[in-house]
């Protein structure tokens, strides 16, 4: 849908993205599941080359770089049309998560030989990537607390931890592992990002852990992995020792865009096969599924919330681009909430509307919200958003924001530190 965001320059990209998707991915949907998934990769590959050809690949990346140099707030209005193909739109354009985060990261702070040897290939979509943070034994909202070490050793780093949810490191080259350098320092400056070659010794795939009873394939896994004495060179330092909890959220500031603009997407795909549904299925002789009230508020309450969703994403987006994400990160904290489970809400009403049928993968629909359940906690859990939001407002009125909890107190100093 245009917005008033819709400039002259993403316009005509966005009518070409939005046939491509339709015309060529789309069909690939029947009969799509996560264990089918490998055998679409060469077709999917296939697809690739001709989004190249077409001179659409990397939209996201600047001028320089091959890209078109699009703003945040014009690329997302491109990743809403690439969810319409939820499980291929962003891989087969390259610029699926968490590829896209991590080329964003490298692009801005890596060194030159990093970027020679990891980030153009991975522009080029030659290699996938993965990114190492959360750990099993610690609450993934207190990023402070990590148990992942690196200890200088010469010139290398020798890391031992054990990470889950490394997403997508089935079939990646290389991990950005996020590990503790400084155990003395401060809470937020202790931790390092460093690239960790997934060939290295001492890197292992323990398992893909399942999700809703689906293991996932390459990009769409979230891997259990161990380091166990994995040794990697100084030079794979990102940055500096310590600024891990800055690269962090320089990654996740416009990653929240990314997945929000995603969510976005999928749930117009949710609506339009509710809206499908609601006037091909006759409950009675003479009568569709669409001329009962209750799914007509369905339709209704969806529309608004999608809309409501793409204005106020956008504009976060747009106010990034002009003012930077750290004088609006209480609006990038609601957004991650409000859109996630404004998606949720609607894929929920796509799948009671299709019945028994909307919990099979007869649809795309089950595995949809086996894929995007998590949307209310990754990158922060609905619930620290919430009190950070909360908090930031009522600091406005007099409220003694020390007195919260040491959590929140170190993701708001992580906040703060980073910008």
């Amino acid at each position: 849908m245009e917005t008033i965001f819709t400039t002259d320059r993403v316009r005509p990209l966005l009518a070409r993205v939005r046939d491509f998707v339709a015309d060529e991915l789309i069909p690939l949907e029947k009969g799509f599941s996560h264990h089918n998934l490998g055998a679409l990769i060469p077709i999917l590959d296939q697809k690739r080359e001709q989004v190249k050809a077409a001179g659409l690949w990397g939209l996201h990346l600047p001028i320089a770089e091959g890209g078109h140099g699009l703003t945040l707030c014009e690329f997302g209005q491109i990743s809403e049309q690439l969810a319409h193909a939820p499980f291929f739109g962003h891989y087969v354009f390259g610029c699926q998560a968490p590829d896209i985060g991590n080329t964003e990261l490298l692009h801005k702070f890596a060194s030159p030989a990093i970027k020679e040897r990891y980030l153009k290939p991975l522009m080029d979509g030659e290699i996938r990537s993965c990114f190492s943070m959360t750990e099993p034994d610690y609450a993934g909202s207190n990023p402070t607390r990590m148990a992942t070490g690196a200890v200088r050793d010469g010139d290398a780093y020798v890391i031992n931890g054990r990470k889950w949810f490394t997403s997508s490191a089935d079939g990646a080259a290389f991990a950005i592992a996020m590990v503790v350098t400084n155990p003395d320092a401060a809470p937020h400056q202790r931790a390092s990002m460093i690239i960790v070659p997934t060939d290295t010794p001492g890197f292992t795939i323990e398992r893909n852990i399942p999700v809703f009873g689906d293991v996932g394939q390459g990009w769409f896994s979230h891997a259990e992995i161990s380091y166990t004495d994995c040794r990697v060179p100084v030079s794979n330092l990102i940055g500096g020792e310590g600024m891990g909890f800055r690269l962090a959220q320089e990654r996740l500031g416009p990653g929240r865009i990314h997945h929000c603009m995603r969510w976005i997407g999928n749930a117009e795909k949710a609506l339009d096969l509710l809206c499908k549904r609601a006037v091909s299925r006759e409950i009675e002789d003479g009568v569709m599924l669409g001329e009962k009230q209750f799914i007509q508020d369905f339709i209704a309450e969806s529309r608004a919330e999608i809309d409501a969703s793409r204005l106020y994403v956008l504009n976060t987006a747009h106010m990034i681009d002009t003012v930077g994400v750290a004088n609006v990160r209480d609006a990038v904290s609601a957004i991650k909430f409000y859109v996630a489970n404004a998606f949720l809400r609607v894929l929920d009403r796509a799948i009671q509307v299709h019945g028994a049928l909307g919990v099979t993968d007869d649809t795309v629909l089950a595995a949809m919200y086996r894929h995007e359940r998590g949307a209310r906690i990754w990158d922060g859990a609905d619930e620290v958003h919430k009190q950070n939001l909360a908090l930031s407002i009522l600091k406005k009125y007099g409220l003694d924001v020390k007195k919260k909890t040491r959590e929140l107190q170190a993701f708001r100093r992580m906040m703060d530190e980073s910008h």
